[in-house]
């Protein structure tokens, strides 16, 4: 085929009688096979080029098979021909002809090297986006079908990202096949290929018929749950944010809380990491209502999670939850968990906190800010460890909306001070970006008096990126 592909575009060369345009195509083409990668892999990212001077037909029938054979290659060669392939629709003569493109994404779909896998399959929905009706069934289910059903779990894991491109423009009697294929991938002996499910799980559900949700997609939600391997459980925690706004809301509270709630609890610190991540678009998908009275208690208990990177992902969701709550809820539930991670063992943590507990002062509002709050925020300006000062001083806007800044200014000062003369350049880089919003916070006077003779200094600092 390779060989063929280059005498028919040498023919057409001698065709053109005296035109030289082609020879430097013919070069492109010579280069695809050449021993040297760096030639392959421009004659590749080239292939547009290629296809114009060849013209549609001759693109379809001779440049597209060549690539086909040409899955073996090094990985960057491989990554560049799936990326070109996803733009290459007009090339071979617009939608109608576009299922030319399949073969060789399907073969590039398969490849040992899980970054080609994924460009492939993301050129695999572009190109998907554009096929006719007619494609979809005749064209790219039966793909969906070859790659889901293969003894190479490379394949199966390349199917699962495809499903919710063929799904929703799919006959009817094919989406009951390609609902089951994916009941079969959830279930996959391979880890790798449940873990590929777990992740598609979301988009698909989001096509699938909303009547069919809760009796086909959740049972597979439930399964993969409840796998052995944290991995798989880990991604399952992504799902149920989508699943829960695509459920009306008694079917989320059914199906979608108690797993949340469960996982909050997982024995892999990692699943609990990711709920905690997740959880406010968790708060978000079920309600106000439920966040408050059912995913608070969770909540809570990640922010005093035994695992470090648990309470940092935690910490970090602190003023998006509160925003949830009413300020009764805040004081006594939230609060004391804020006390207790202003004095965490983990710098990281306590940076973590120090990024967004003053976003809580308005939600609480001035006399239980200065009450439950301002000894939070002066035992983080003294903080050791600089980036928990620098995260402070970064949200003093919000704090100064609603106490004002001269609770704050007698610690403040020492600790902008530590921070100017701080032993690490970029440290001493940051104080002074946030020098304009201090300025503006504590008013002419008082920046000119304690803070214009530091700014001077910062002028002879020996870093050029300071002065």
């Amino acid at each position: 085929m390779i060989g063929a592909f280059k005498q028919n575009v040498s023919s057409k060369i001698g065709d053109d009688g005296d035109d030289n345009s082609l020879y430097p195509i013919a070069i492109l083409i010579d280069e695809l096979k050449n021993e040297d990668v760096a030639l392959r892999l421009n004659s590749v990212k080239r292939l547009g080029t290629i296809a114009l001077a060849l013209g549609e037909e001759r693109t379809r029938t001779e440049l597209i098979p060549f690539l086909s054979e040409s899955n073996d290659d090094e990985d960057e060669v491989l990554l560049a021909m799936a990326d070109e392939l996803g733009a290459f629709v007009s090339y071979v003569g617009g939608p109608s002809y576009a299922h030319y493109l399949l073969p060789p994404l399907e073969g590039l779909a398969i490849v040992e090297e899980t970054v080609v896998r994924e460009r492939a399959v993301d050129s695999l929905n572009r190109v998907g986006a554009v096929l006719p009706d007619s494609s979809i069934a005749d064209h790219l289910v039966p793909l969906i079908k070859r790659l889901a059903t293969t003894d190479w779990f490379t394949s199966r894991v390349s199917s699962c990202g495809v499903f919710a491109t063929a799904y929703p423009r799919a006959p009817q009697h094919l989406r009951a096949d390609l609902r089951q294929l994916y009941g079969k991938l959830c279930r996959d002996d391979t880890p790798m290929v449940r873990r590929a499910a777990a992740f598609r799980l979301g988009s698909f559900a989001d096509t699938v018929e909303p009547e069919l949700v809760s009796k086909e997609i959740i049972p597979l939600f439930q399964d993969l749950t409840q796998d052995d391997q944290d991995s798989v459980r880990l991604l399952a925690v992504e799902t149920c944010g989508p699943l829960a706004r695509l459920l009306n809301k008694s079917d989320s509270v059914q199906h979608v809380l108690p797993i949340v709630q469960k996982f909050a609890q997982d024995k892999s610190w990692r699943v609990r990491y990711n709920v905690a991540q997740q959880l406010y678009q968790l708060c978000e998908a079920l309600g106000p209502e439920v966040a408050r009275n059912e995913l608070v208690p969770a909540y809570v208990k990640l922010l005093r999670d035994t695992e470090a990177e648990v309470r940092v992902a935690a910490a970090g969701k602190v003023s998006a939850v509160c925003k949830m709550l009413t300020p009764d809820r805040v004081i006594t539930s939230i609060v004391p968990c804020v006390k207790e991670l202003a004095a965490d063992s983990s710098q990281h943590v306590r940076a973590a906190l120090a990024s967004v507990v003053m976003e809580v002062a308005p939600v609480l509002g001035k006399s239980a800010t200065i009450e439950h709050l301002l000894p939070v925020f002066l035992s983080l300006l003294k903080d050791d460890f600089p980036d928990v000062r620098l995260n402070i001083i970064s949200k003093l806007d919000q704090v100064n909306q609603v106490i004002g800044i001269d609770l704050l200014a007698q610690s403040l000062l020492p600790a902008i001070e530590e921070l100017a003369e701080d032993k690490h350049w970029r440290v001493r880089l940051a104080i002074i970006e946030y020098i304009p919003l201090l300025a503006a916070q504590l008013g002419s006077e008082f920046f000119e008096a304690k803070l214009g003779p530091q700014c001077m200094k910062w002028l002879q600092d020996q870093a050029s990126c300071v002065d």
